[in-house]
């Protein structure tokens, strides 16, 4: 047995051991140190270096009232050079669709389309990627990057359903971002309206002949009520006809200027309709605004969106009456959600020992901290892409509507234990795997370091299935007597699944030597980390070989916690 190997097998043991804390919890109220290190791994995406110390002379209170008001905080100038360099940078949905969709691609042979249009939808995937990953890692903004995150899962789309490759980055963007610490209801609306959760739930195909369920279903049981709020199938079919009509107008969209969304009230199933016991007269667009206003102020929906960020935020089983006192904020004040946060901070339960290190880190959590916490670089991003594909949580690629999950239950195993264990050891060594490390004595370039070969007979990374323009014109066009879209609409389904580029990357490249200039040095990790460090892992730092040292701190049970 190798000796990475034998390390690897020998920490996912240790892994799998519940951390000191949780097997003895102690009563005692968390020290200011603990206090501050809770706060920035509940609100943050972890400390940087330094941050500790400037959080604690800061003042968590007052901290945490400034990331309350994200606006106050300016992004840093490097960081808006990035973002304003990315190709996608200040386009909506809309001109995505012109100058990389089917429209962009029209003036090309029959034949080279397929590829151009796989081609535009990957580059337009990898910058809205980037500017995600970049926001999170370097913005200041860091509630306002975790809420963003938490509502993406919450009104999940998939980005490997064709069009939404497009649209993901925008929904993300002009739909979630700017709510995400505002009103519940003007979320809702936004998310409602944006083509990418109108392509992804198939609202864009529902229509007065036939009216497609998806989005109301899940409108009701995954974005508002929940599944136990009380709704019946009768509310399903009513919520689809009340929101027959919202659709996308993919040809008109071809014009410079032009919208996708667009009410088309041929499609619009006509009539008063009834959900949950409230009557909606009949008035075309106006009807599903109507619904949209009930759905947000419903008890349920109070109740829902409280646990949610009740388990997000302090425990995977939160405390009954925290949830409950979160339920009335939000009914106090109309979905105020900057509101119902800083009561959720201000409550004794979120820093309650009980909630110290209660929360197992997702993928996504785990490498952002460890990018962060190790100062690893971010002048290319595909390393990080590359991790959370490695770990199960590509970003934007969880298909199914409810998002990923946030609980221990959701990750926590010793193959994923074991496989943080191997990035770890990887990242500690100065490789980190999908980063361009320049050309090889071929020419050709490469990556820092892959971390095991492709198994055998796994397939390699397939095309994308084309976007049909005129069928997707077809199924978007006005129907104003009310007829459906074309059966050949079905041509854009979910697509095959595949690797981002970085993964492939990294699949196609050879091994190349570690650069230890990129490796985390222990100490200032351990300092970073601070009270988060406990006696069994700093004990065992302490008696390890150099080389190993960063490699019990990013790969060792307490860096899992948060």
């Amino acid at each position: 047995m190798s000796r990475s190997l034998l390390c690897s097998v020998l920490l996912t043991g240790w892994l799998l051991l519940p951390p000191a804390a949780a097997a003895a919890p102690a009563p005692a109220p968390l020290s200011d140190a603990e206090r501050t290190l809770h706060v920035l791994d509940r609100l943050a995406y972890g400390p940087r270096p330094g941050e500790l110390d400037a959080v604690a002379a800061e003042g968590t209170d007052a901290w945490i009232a400034r990331q309350l008001q994200p606006d106050s905080l300016p992004l840093p100038p490097a960081l808006l050079a990035e973002l304003e360099a990315l190709p996608t940078h200040g386009l909506d949905a809309a001109e995505i669709w012109r100058r990389y969709g089917p429209p962009a691609q029209a003036a090309l042979p029959v034949k080279e389309r397929p590829l151009a249009e796989a081609k535009a939808k990957r580059l337009v995937l990898a910058a809205e990627q980037r500017e995600r990953l970049l926001r999170a890692l370097a913005s200041p903004r860091q509630l306002e990057e975790v809420m963003t995150e938490f509502w993406f899962d919450h009104f999940n789309v998939h980005r490997e359903k064709d069009a939404v490759m497009l649209w993901v980055g925008d929904y993300e963007r002009s739909a979630i971002r700017p709510h995400a610490l505002g009103r519940f209801r003007e979320l809702l609306g936004a998310t409602a309206r944006h083509p990418a959760m109108l392509y992804y739930l198939d609202n864009w195909r529902s229509g007065a002949g036939g009216q497609n369920e998806n989005y109301a279903r899940e409108l009701l049981e995954l974005h508002t009520l929940g599944a136990d709020g009380g709704y019946t199938q009768a509310d399903v079919i009513a919520l689809a006809r009340i929101l027959s009509g919202w659709t996308l107008d993919l040809a008109g969209a071809a014009e410079p200027g032009a919208p996708l969304f667009r009410f088309q009230p041929g499609r619009h199933a006509g009539g008063d309709k009834r959900l949950l016991g409230q009557r909606i007269p009949a008035g075309g667009e106006d009807e599903g605004e109507a619904a949209l206003d009930l759905l947000a102020r419903h008890p349920s929906t109070a109740r829902h969106i409280a646990y949610e960020l009740a388990q997000r935020f302090v425990a995977d089983q939160p405390p009954k009456p925290l949830v409950a006192l979160l339920a009335k904020r939000f009914r106090d004040t109309d979905g105020d959600l900057r509101a119902v946060l800083a009561t959720l901070f201000e409550s004794p339960q979120f820093t309650a020992r009980a909630a110290w290190r209660a929360k197992f880190k997702t993928p996504y959590r785990y490498v952002l901290s460890a990018w962060r916490a190790g100062q690893l670089p971010i002048d290319d991003t595909a390393p990080v892409m590359t991790a959370l594909d490695r770990l199960g949580q590509p970003l934007w690629g969880c298909p199914t509507p409810d998002g990923y999950g946030d609980t221990a239950a959701d990750w926590l195993g010793p193959d994923a234990l074991r496989l943080r264990v191997d990035l770890a050891t990887a990242w500690a060594s100065g490789r980190l795997p999908g980063r361009d490390a320049g050309p090889d004595k071929s020419g050709r370039r490469r990556d820092a370091g892959r971390m095991s070969p492709p198994a055998a007979g796994e397939a390699s990374m397939a095309p994308m299935a084309p976007m049909n323009p005129s069928t997707m014109a077809a199924a978007g066009a006005d129907r104003e007597a009310g007829s459906e879209p074309p059966e050949a609409a079905p041509a854009m389904a979910m697509t095959p699944p595949m690797r981002s580029p970085a993964e492939a990357a990294v699949r196609r490249s050879g091994p190349v030597p570690a650069d230890p200039a990129l490796a985390p040095d222990a100490a200032s990790l351990a300092a970073t980390l601070g009270p988060g460090i406990g006696r069994r892992t700093a004990a065992a730092v302490a008696s390890a070989a150099p080389p190993l040292r960063s490699v019990l701190l990013l790969g060792g049970p307490d860096f899992m916690r948060r």
